[in-house]
């Protein structure tokens, strides 16, 4: 009986490639362990598997000389054999679990070496099954992934990486990015239920998921003509790209957008219908913050370099679109710029314009040829007009007419009106 169990065990290291010397060991250890607590034995007990029978022996510890002065513990045992006559039963119960604990363990050192080095890929998966804490997401066969979406308030230290409205259903198939691998030797205290738990974590929360995704659908972007410089995401609601192009040729936002819009709309599906501006990244700051405003219109912006302060100037018909619905519109361009940005509107900053110069973040435009100017009219507000002047003139076709009204001599004589 001992040969053909160990016979069994051998044939059973090879099918998982666990090393039998290894799970001899561990057989050894938690049947001293079990036995020291059957026999009642106070020193514990030490156990022995002869590796070609099988046979099991245990032995009592019987402690010799002086216990040390520090610990108080015995260093040193004499050995009595107290080998039961049924010890096959509780070896086999053990082995068992042995050798389910080696398999589990063995799998999930493969899964953080293989995966570990993964981190802010993205992944497609199915959805294995959906708790009120977390989702299970199978990666491929064997492989596993957790979508925690834990209530914060009652687990602070676990996390939320679902978007806000978002529900999964069985074999759902999603996009996410990996965020973390647990270590399963990793001395870190694990989190609630780790071990019965995924060692993968994934996100659909993090904004490096709408990174991935162009990069997916942008062909420009997988290349590196066209880069994304920042990315600010409030998952579930709204996101602001910024991209820039190295070609001076190639329109970064246009290659994002795609044909009729497919592009950003293959994005915006994925993320079940939040919605993504893609504006155009400058290395000026002025034009960058007017830029990530979009699409509010913005008159000007003033600069504070030593604060990292942005005061914008809106139309006043502009303010709300500026703000966005709960201040998320301006709240998105403060963190894809890096600057905080103070918006107001013409009427209450005119007394400011006034006295400060203006930052001009009009666009240059395309194809202007030499002697061409803007239009030289200036609102009460001191805000210059946007359009071209026409040739030979100082300004556009409707300020002209208006300069022209202007010089035009009237008449005292009513009836030179008729």
């Amino acid at each position: 009986m001992a040969s053909e169990m160990m016979e069994a065990l051998m044939a059973l290291c090879q099918e998982k490639h666990i090393d039998q010397l290894y799970l001899l060991d561990r057989l050894e250890q938690s049947l001293a362990k079990s036995y020291a607590d059957v026999l009642h034995l106070d020193y514990g007990a030490k156990v022995t598997i002869d590796r070609a029978t099988g046979r099991i022996y245990v032995y009592k510890l019987i402690p010799k000389g002086e216990p040390d002065e520090e610990t108080g513990e015995y260093t040193e045992f004499d050995e009595e054999d107290v080998t039961p006559k049924d010890t096959s039963r509780i070896a086999a119960q053990h082995a068992k679990m042995e050798i389910n604990a080696i398999v589990r363990n063995s799998a999930r050192e493969q899964i953080y070496e293989e995966f570990s080095q993964r981190i802010g890929d993205i992944i497609t998966g199915t959805v294995l099954q959906s708790t009120p804490d977390f989702t299970i997401v199978k990666i491929r066969e064997g492989v596993e992934a957790e979508l925690p979406h834990f209530d914060l308030h009652r687990f602070p230290d676990e996390r939320n990486e679902r978007p806000a409205g978002e529900r999964y259903s069985h074999n759902q198939r999603l996009k996410a990015i990996i965020v973390d691998v647990r270590d399963p030797n990793g001395t870190v205290a694990p989190v609630r239920g780790e071990h019965s738990r995924p060692s993968i974590v994934i996100s659909r929360t993090h904004p490096d998921l709408i990174r991935r995704l162009f990069e997916l659908e942008v062909p420009e972007i997988y290349d590196g003509v066209v880069e994304i410089r920042s990315v600010a995401r409030e998952a579930g609601a709204r996101s602001k790209v910024a991209v820039s192009s190295l070609d001076d040729r190639l329109d970064p936002v246009g290659a994002c957008v795609g044909p009729k819009g497919s592009r950003v709309r293959t994005v915006v599906g994925e993320l079940r219908g939040e919605r993504v501006d893609v504006v155009l990244w400058s290395d000026d700051p002025a034009r960058c913050v007017a830029n990530a405003l979009s699409p509010a219109r913005v008159s000007r912006v003033i600069i504070d370099d030593e604060n990292n302060y942005a005061t914008v100037i809106v139309p006043d018909d502009q303010l709300s679109l500026a703000i966005g619905k709960e201040g998320q519109n301006a709240r998105l361009a403060a963190r894809l710029t890096g600057w905080h940005i103070d918006i107001k509107n013409e009427s209450l900053a005119a007394k400011v314009l006034q006295s400060m110069p203006a930052v001009d973040t009009t666009p240059d435009l395309v194809g202007e040829e030499e002697g061409e100017h803007r239009c030289e009219y200036v609102s009460p507000t001191g805000i210059q007009c946007r359009n071209m002047a026409r040739p030979g003139s100082r300004f556009c076709g409707v300020h002209e007419k208006m300069a022209a009204l202007d010089e035009t001599e009237v008449s005292s004589d009513p009836d030179s009106l008729i």
